[in-house]
């Protein structure tokens, strides 16, 4: 690719932005009992050097699950264990069992958000800029602006280096799994979003897309032939990563039992907290926690889930392509969210943009700043305020349909446009709203649940728009070694 310096500046303002935000507070800084997430993470590390593996995800008198407890796959335990080797050789009192609890100190503060860049600088930024450069026929000025957006990407960024999280691990390993995959590397590409999988079990929302898209590739090259070969390697390089990742948790049932009790906690309910999915924003009016038994909740999620995500996943089985791939990873991401049990509301990092939930952790400038960043460069890069025609917007083709029933149906680009404005203007008034007005005594979670519903309304919006794309799309069979 030409102008190799300005995707090396992009990456620098990229890094510039995060190491920026991450300057300022955490979740839970100072706020004990459980100060925040930064503590889980700090905790984890605790845990996992000073105990054995088998009483990582157990309840006992020094790992008490009640304080931030493992909960999620033996990658990310994996990853706590090396971070604390290090902390052990640099300050052996961060790591200290017991009394390290909420341990807190700009020393420690340093490490640990240099840990965040590090697993950035190793996974998550190489995928981004790989993926933009290997994007087909667009001028290099568009690949730029392109890991721009994504590199400026306020969600992540907020989430990693303020609140404090290592998503972009796991965010990394699944899109170097999708650039495998679209460049018929599927054997690398299946490895990669394994190990996504195995390090947050969130990553489980994109697994069918990968699962119908490989599966499509195999029934393409016959299952006589080659697609049978294929189909062989693919299952063995699945279940080879999942044995290497979980073999210290094979060894009694109780142990893999017990740890997947902790990455499905099926008795916390059908949602926790303000989440804006289809069940929270629907309790507003109807408590269905309430009134439906716990087995038929999750009956009732799993039809909706299953169903919403059904005809794209048939449409990628049956007609392979990396368009159609991207495309149904979002739709199905979407479908999960909305309609899933259980859901935690970073799971919209797999989608879409970040909802202002993190201002109560004193991270109100960094928000603000960063998703302004990103709009601008948005708004500069693509000019999504002009660029509104039928095509630009991959709808021709629906358009066509349903002009052969409804002929005057032109303004369709028009109502995009509209609908778009709206949703910006409501998510910024919403949000200005929420920094400078109190709620009422009576309601004190009224902007909260009014985030979540018009969230959860614009989620909906997108989750119709992607599948009308991914059904009209025809040429989605067509050009499958491309990524557009």
């Amino acid at each position: 690719m030409e102008k190799w310096y300005l995707m090396a500046i992009v990456v620098l303002l990229g890094l510039t932005v995060r190491w920026t935000v991450s300057l300022n507070s955490y979740s839970g800084a100072g706020k004990p009992p459980m100060f925040g997430d930064y503590e889980a993470q700090r905790h984890w590390q605790e845990i996992t050097f000073n105990l054995p593996v088998k009483q990582w995800y157990f309840n006992s008198s020094d790992n008490n699950l009640q304080y931030w407890g493992l909960d999620y796959p033996p990658l990310t335990a994996y990853h706590s264990l090396l971070c604390a080797y290090v902390a052990k050789f640099i300050n052996p009192d961060w790591i200290a069992l017991h009394s390290s609890r909420g341990y807190e100190s700009q020393a420690h503060k340093l490490f640990m958000r240099t840990t965040v860049l590090i697993a950035d600088l190793l996974i998550y930024i190489p995928a981004v800029v790989l993926y933009c450069c290997c994007l087909k026929e667009i001028s290099t000025k568009k690949k730029i602006a392109h890991a721009l957006c994504i590199l400026l990407y306020p969600g992540l960024i907020l989430i990693d280096y303020g609140h404090f999280q290592y998503n972009s691990v796991s965010l990394g390993f699944a899109l170097w799994g999708v650039l495998g995959v679209s460049y018929d590397w599927d054997l690398l590409g299946s490895l990669a979003f394994c190990l996504a999988i195995n390090y947050k079990q969130m990553e489980l929302y994109h697994s069918l897309p990968f699962f119908c898209f490989l599966l499509g590739k195999c029934f393409k090259k016959g299952l006589k032939g080659k697609g049978f070969v294929l189909l062989i390697k693919l299952a063995c390089t699945v279940v080879a990563s999942f044995i290497l990742c979980w073999l210290p948790f094979f060894t009694e049932r109780e142990q893999t039992q017990q740890v997947l009790r902790r990455l499905f906690p099926v008795d916390r309910g059908l949602f926790e907290d303000k989440v804006a999915n289809i069940w929270c924003s629907f309790s507003i009016f109807v408590k269905i926690k309430d009134i439906l038994p716990h087995h038929i909740q999750i009956i009732i999620s799993f039809c909706f889930t299953f169903l919403s995500l059904l005809p794209a996943c048939i449409k990628l089985t049956l007609q392979p392509s990396p368009k159609g791939f991207r495309f149904t990873l979002v739709s199905c991401a979407l479908s999960f969210f909305l309609f899933s049990y259980q859901v935690h509301e970073k799971s919209i990092l797999l989608v879409s943009f970040m909802l202002p939930l993190l201002l109560k952790d004193e991270l109100l400038m960094p928000s603000v700043v960063t998703t302004m960043a990103f709009f601008i460069a948005c708004a500069i890069s693509f000019s999504i305020f002009e660029k509104t025609s039928e095509e630009e917007l991959q709808l021709k083709s629906f358009s066509i349909s349903v002009r052969k029933y409804l002929p005057c149906f032109t303004f369709f680009p028009r109502i995009i446009q509209y609908l778009f404005l709206i949703s910006v203007i409501t998510m910024v008034l919403l949000t200005l709203t929420t920094i400078t007005l109190e709620p009422p005594q009576k309601l004190p979670d009224l902007f909260s649940v009014l985030i979540c519903f018009v969230s959860c309304l614009n989620f909906l919006f997108f989750l119709v728009y992607f599948n009308i794309i991914i059904m009209w799309d025809s040429k989605n069979g067509r050009n499958q070694k491309k990524i557009n």
